[in-house]
C-alpha cells in the first residue's frame, strides 16, 4: 500500500473518528475519491446519503431501528401476502369469506396481490438483467434472508411469486395497444429472458439480485405515487454492491435494509428525474438536461454551437447520464468512484452537470468533426473510460467559475 493511500485512510479514520464527524471536511476528503478498505467507502455514503447521523453515539441504536422497520416491512409486504396465499389452498371457509382472489372489490387484498405483480414482474425482468458482466449479482449472498428463507415456512419467495405468474401470464400477452395475441409455444419462452437462463441456487440461498428484487418491490409499496420506474434497479445496484461487499461483516450482514434506506434517501433527492408529469417543471430532468447546454454554452461555445447545429438535442444522451448518475455509461467501479463525488457535492447533483459537461468537452475534436451519426453513437456509448481524468476535468470546470 502506498504512503499516500495510508495517509488518505488516516485523514478519513481521524474524520470518522470524532465524537462529531465534520461534514464538511468529510465532503471534502470522499470528493477525491473513498478508500474501500476498513469499510470506509460503506461508512461515509451512508453519512453521505443522510442514513447515518453526525453524532456518533446515535449510529448503533439508529441502526437497529432502522433495519427492526425494515424486517417488519419484509413480514407485512411479503411474508404476510404469502401466508394469506399458502393458507388458501388449505381451509375451505377461507374462500367463502369475503377476500378470496376473484373479489372485484378494488380494495381487496387479492386485488391489491395482483396489482403487485405487475410491478413485480417489470422489477424482475431488469434486476435479472443487472450487470450482465459480473457474476456478482448471480452469486448466493453470505447472509440469506433467514426471515424468507426459514425452512418452516411454506410461503413464496417473490421469486416463486415470479415464476407462478409468469407461467400463467406469459401466455397471453398483451401488447401496448391493448390488442391480445396468444403466443403458441410454451409459455416460458415468451419472457424476455427465459427463467431457466438462470442457475437455480439451492433451497436456503438466495442470489444477490433477488436481495435487490425484495428492495425495489417494498420501495414501489411505501411509495405508491411513483412505484418502480425502470432504471431504478441501476441506482439500487451499485449501493447493494458496496455495501453487500463491505469488508466490516457485521455492516455486510445488513446490508439490505442499509441499501434500502440508503436508497430511498437517494430517490428522495433525484425521484423528480423519474416522474414524468414532471418533465418540464424546474425541478424535472427537461430542466436539468438543458442546463447541461447552458452550462457547455458557458464553458466552450464553438462545441455547443456544432452540437446545435446537427440538432443533437441532450435528452437523447444527457437523459441516462443524469437520470441514473452515470451508472450505464461505466463500469462498475468507476461508477463507485463517480459516486464517492457525487454525493460529496453539497450543492446536490450540481456537480453531475459539471462532470456531463467534462464528459462532452474531452471528446470535443471528434465532436466537431463528426457528423449526426457518429456524433449519435459517441454520446450514446461513451468512448472515454478514464474516470479519473473526466472527474479532474469537471473540477477544473467547477474551479473556473
Amino acid at each position: 500500500m502506498s504512503r499516500l493511500h495510508q495517509s488518505r485512510i488516516a485523514d478519513f479514520q481521524e474524520v470518522l473518528g470524532e465524537p462529531t464527524v465534520a461534514l464538511g471536511k468529510l465532503r471534502e476528503l470522499c470528493f477525491s475519491g473513498i478508500p474501500f478498505d476498513g469499510g470506509l467507502r460503506c461508512l461515509c455514503w451512508k453519512i453521505l446519503l443522510n442514513y447515518l447521523p453526525l453524532e456518533k453515539a446515535l449510529w448503533s441504536s439508529l441502526l437497529k431501528k432502522q433495519r427492526d422497520l425494515y424486517s417488519q416491512f419484509l413480514k407485512e409486504m411479503i411474508i404476510q401476502p404469502g401466508i394469506a396465499k399458502a393458507n388458501l389452498g388449505v381451509s375451505r371457509e377461507d374462500v367463502t369469506l369475503e377476500d378470496h382472489p376473484l373479489n372485484p372489490n378494488p380494495d381487496s387484498r387479492w386485488n391489491t396481490y395482483f396489482k403487485d405483480n405487475e410491478v413485480l414482474l417489470q422489477i424482475d425482468k431488469d434486476v435479472r438483467r443487472l450487470y450482465p458482466d459480473m457474476a456478482f449479482f448471480q452469486r448466493p449472498t453470505d447472509y440469506p434472508c433467514l426471515l424468507i428463507l426459514d425452512p418452516q415456512n411454506e410461503f413464496e419467495t417473490l421469486r416463486r411469486r415470479v415464476e407462478q405468474t409468469t407461467l400463467k401470464s406469459q401466455t397471453v400477452a398483451r401488447n401496448r395497444s391493448g390488442v391480445t395475441n396468444v403466443s403458441s409455444g410454451s409459455p416460458l419462452k415468451t419472457t424476455p429472458s427465459s427463467l431457466s437462463e438462470y442457475e437455480v441456487l439451492p433451497n436456503g440461498c438466495e442470489a444477490h439480485w433477488e436481495v435487490v428484487e425484495r428492495i425495489l418491490f417494498i420501495y414501489a409499496k411505501l411509495n405508491p405515487g411513483i412505484a418502480y420506474v425502470q432504471g431504478m434497479n441501476e441506482i439500487v445496484g451499485p449501493l447493494y454492491y458496496t455495501f453487500a461487499t463491505d469488508p466490516n461483516s457485521e455492516w455486510k450482514e445488513h446490508a439490505e435494509a442499509d441499501t434500502f434506506f440508503c436508497f430511498t434517501n437517494l430517490m428522495a433527492e433525484i425521484r423528480d428525474n423519474f416522474i414524468k408529469s414532471l418533465d418540464d417543471s424546474q425541478c424535472g430532468i427537461t430542466y436539468k438536461m438543458e442546463k447541461v447546454y447552458s452550462t457547455l454554452k458557458e464553458k466552450d461555445v464553438e462545441l455547443y454551437l456544432k452540437l446545435q447545429e446537427q440538432n443533437i438535442k441532450p435528452q437523447f444522451f444527457a437523459f441516462r447520464w443524469l437520470t441514473l448518475l452515470l451508472s450505464q455509461e461505466f463500469l462498475l467501479p468507476d461508477v463507485i468512484r463517480i459516486w464517492d463525488s457525487l454525493f460529496a457535492d453539497d450543492k446536490r447533483f450540481d456537480f453531475l452537470l459539471l462532470v456531463c459537461c467534462a464528459m462532452l468537452t474531452l471528446i470535443r475534436d471528434q465532436l466537431l468533426e463528426g457528423d449526426f451519426t457518429l456524433n449519435m453513437r459517441l454520446l450514446q456509448d461513451y468512448p472515454i473510460s478514464d474516470v479519473h481524468l473526466i472527474l479532474k476535468k469537471a473540477k477544473e470546470l467547477q474551479d473556473s467559475k
